[in-house]
């Protein structure tokens, strides 16, 4: 799902990669355990799907997911989906400008900083190699363990989003959007 050319990528204890077969079955062995699916929009995921989207979409450039995997462990995930900012015109410096963040962290790493490593990479990549000029993220206002992770990495909550999010055993709760851009990180 990612071009090729940018991968692998280490951190101090990372190594952030585009998925093998073995690493999506490391990932759905946690990816819809109730600690993670708690705090995503798509809780319970088909691993068969999962499979061929992740595996389906190799080469998209738009779309940068991959597994971070720690000492031959995979222990998360982390993607950029580049889309175009707000503008006017085709042809417009808006055209392809920004991305959208997300991540996943197996619950048995919580705490450890792994997450905060995940995002800054990204970060690093979206600025960096890709050039864009934004990122930015969501996420229930609930899930603290989240915006923590996202403000570490040097995000800025934009948005409070009162009663705007949609939770299965929460009901309508808040919801947060963080942002940042490209030379608040320089």
């Amino acid at each position: 799902m990612t071009r090729p050319e940018l991968w692998p990528r280490t951190t101090d204890r990372l190594v952030l990669r585009p998925p093998t077969e073995a690493d999506l079955d490391a990932v759905l062995s946690w990816r819809n355990h109730p600690d993670v699916t708690r705090w995503l929009l798509t809780a319970q995921v088909d691993p068969e799907r999962y499979r061929r989207a992740w595996l389906g979409g190799a080469g998209d450039p738009l779309d940068h997911s991959v597994v971070a995997v720690d000492r031959g462990v995979v222990i998360g995930t982390v993607s950029l989906e580049v889309r175009d900012g707000m503008g006017q015109g085709s042809d417009s410096p808006a055209v392809g400008s920004e991305a959208s963040l997300g991540y996943l962290l197996d619950p048995a790493q919580h705490g450890r900083g792994y997450a905060t490593e995940m995002v800054v990479a990204a970060l690093d990549l979206a600025f960096g190699d890709l050039g864009l000029r934004r990122v930015t993220a969501g996420c229930f206002a609930d899930n603290i363990g989240s915006w923590r992770v996202m403000e570490k990495a040097g995000m800025r909550r934009e948005q409070h989003g009162i009663r705007d999010s949609w939770h299965a055993d929460l009901g309508w709760i808040d919801g947060y959007t963080y942002a940042v851009l490209a030379d608040e990180r320089r």
